[in-house]
This record gives structure tokens, sequence and C-alpha cells, in this order.
């Protein structure tokens, strides 16, 4: 049994599929099927049932690929070990982002990183949360950058700033005129929201307390772009709601619709997350703290805040 072994029972897994997986580790795929029938044979069993299309793991071949993945860990700590022996922040870090934060966190932190860390690479994409879940438990991503608490005992969270919801207004709106809202005035109040899948979505009904869907007028209307959201406000009337680093994309025009609200305010807590079994300490702690000198002194502590769950 070898390393290259694990790994590519670990690709085939992960993009259920030969062929991808040959191509995602840089071999060909009759010399990857051969590696993984040498270690079926070795193991005596049958690690996938390649009849079904995609391919997936048989009972025990999802056990044997759990451990693998476990072993792959393990055996990188070696390298992670030396680097930070060197005090590098090198290598690939993989980050999986969702769409609510990505615009208005990551300009100001990739150019950080990549002045202070020349020898790392920054892969970043742009996912849900259930799609950053998924692959960080697949390996697919080193870390996610998303809004928490996740209730999942295979994630950990390192809790970073806690943003405020603000309600963005259109002036034909009869709660223009007030300077702070509660959720209740939202009752009767056309919301524009994100698409479904979207965690922000569930905040902003969890906030508003109602199922109502993106109609104005018979329109139902589907995006999972904030700014998108901001322009039905200015076009179509309705409201819809921000969250706060979104505000320092907004015109002086802009800022005059939005409104914040009363006392305790709802809040959503972004965290740093990765798999339980992750081990890229200082690159990942290098993240945090470019993330942290980009971020508000007052998004880093928790005041008497409602935060809102997914």
């Amino acid at each position: 049994m070898t390393l290259v072994q694990l790994e590519y029972i670990v690709a085939v897994d992960t993009y259920r599929s030969f062929v991808g997986a040959a191509e995602k580790c840089f071999v060909t795929q009759p010399t990857l099927s051969m590696q993984v029938q040498k270690l079926e044979e070795m193991l005596d069993v049958k690690i996938f049932d390649r009849s079904k299309q995609p391919v997936t793991p048989t009972e025990i071949g999802s056990q044997v690929i759990e451990q693998a993945r476990i072993i792959l860990q393990e055996s990188l700590k070696i390298k992670e070990l030396i680097s930070s022996q060197q005090q590098d922040v090198v290598g690939e870090l993989k980050v999986g982002i969702i769409p609510t934060i990505a615009p208005y966190l990551l300009p100001k932190v990739i150019a950080s990183m990549m002045e202070k860390y020349p020898l790392l690479k920054l892969m970043i994409w742009e996912y849900t949360t259930e799609d950053i879940i998924h692959h960080l438990k697949t390996g697919v991503l080193d870390c996610g950058i998303l809004a928490t608490p996740l209730a999942d005992t295979t994630i950990e969270e390192l809790p970073l700033y806690y943003e405020n919801f603000v309600t963005y207004i259109s002036k034909n709106s009869k709660l223009y005129k007030k300077k702070a809202i509660d959720a209740d005035d939202l009752e009767d109040e056309n919301i524009w929201l994100l698409n479904e899948g979207h965690c922000m979505r569930s905040q902003v009904l969890n906030i508003c307390r109602s199922t109502k869907q993106n109609r104005i007028q018979g329109l139902t209307y589907n995006t999972g772009s904030v700014e998108t959201l901001i322009r039905m406000v200015d076009m179509n009337n309705g409201a819809t709601l921000l969250p706060e680093l979104a505000l320092e994309e907004l015109s002086n025009k802009q800022l005059s619709k939005v409104r914040y609200f009363k006392s305790p305010e709802p809040v959503r807590e972004v965290s740093l997350v990765t798999h339980k079994n992750f081990i890229k300490k200082r690159t990942l702690n290098a993240l945090k703290e470019e993330i942290l000198n980009v971020i508000p002194k007052t998004m880093k502590q928790k005041k008497k805040k409602d935060i809102i769950g997914i």
C-alpha cells in the first residue's frame, strides 16, 4: 500500500470518475486504474462499484477512503512541521468563500497576502455554504469563509468578526422616513431576497419572520448577487437587507436609503472554517491576520446583538 494509491482512491471518490481523477492527479487514466486495482487486490475488497455512473464507492470502500483521507492528512504534517521551523508561509491554500462576503472582503485581503507571502499560491472559489462544507470534507478546499455557526462536528470554526444586517429601502417606501426600524416594520414590505441555497437568504427570512418570496406585482426574480438586490430596490421599489461591509461600495445617494435596526441589532458571525483534520495552521493564521487587519474594529467584538442562524 502506498500514499500514491491512497491519493488515487481519494481522487476517484472526490470526482466520481476515473478519467476526472486521473486529470487532477496528472497521470493517465490506465495508470490510475491499475494502481486502484492493485490496492483492491492487496486489500481483497472492491473499493468502487464501476457498474454505476458516476462511479461510487462500495460500503467497505467508503470506510477505506475515509481512513485514506486521514492517513494523507497525517502524512502532510511532516511538511507542515518543516515549514513551521522555517517560519515560511508557502505552498497552496485553497479557499472557498460565500458570494455575500467575497466582493467586500477579498480584494484588500488578496493584495496584502500576495505582498507579504510571495511564495504562497492562493486559490479561491465562490461557493454556497453547502458546497464549501462538502468540498472541505472531500479535500477539494483547505478552508472556507462563511457565516456560522454550522452545527457540524466535522468542521472547526474560528470566528473572525460580527457583521450587522442593515435595511436598504426605496424612497417610495413608508419606512423611508424612519431613522431606525425593527423586524416587525418589514412585515408588509416587499422584500427582495437571494436565491435558495444562499445562507443570507435564510438569515433574512429569520429576521423578517416571513416566508414571502421575491414578489412585486406578480414578478418572481431569483438572484445570487447582493448588487442586483440593490438595483432592484433602486428601480423597482421595495426593500432588501444588506451585510454591513457592502455599505463601503454605496454612493452617498444610496447610503441615504440605508436604515439600521433598533437594538439589539441582527448580526451574522463570519468565521474561517476547516475540516477537523486540517493541518496548515501557519498559513491559516496568516490569512486570519490579514482579514482582521482590514475589518473595522467595531466588527471584531460581539456586543448585545442577535446572531442570526442559517
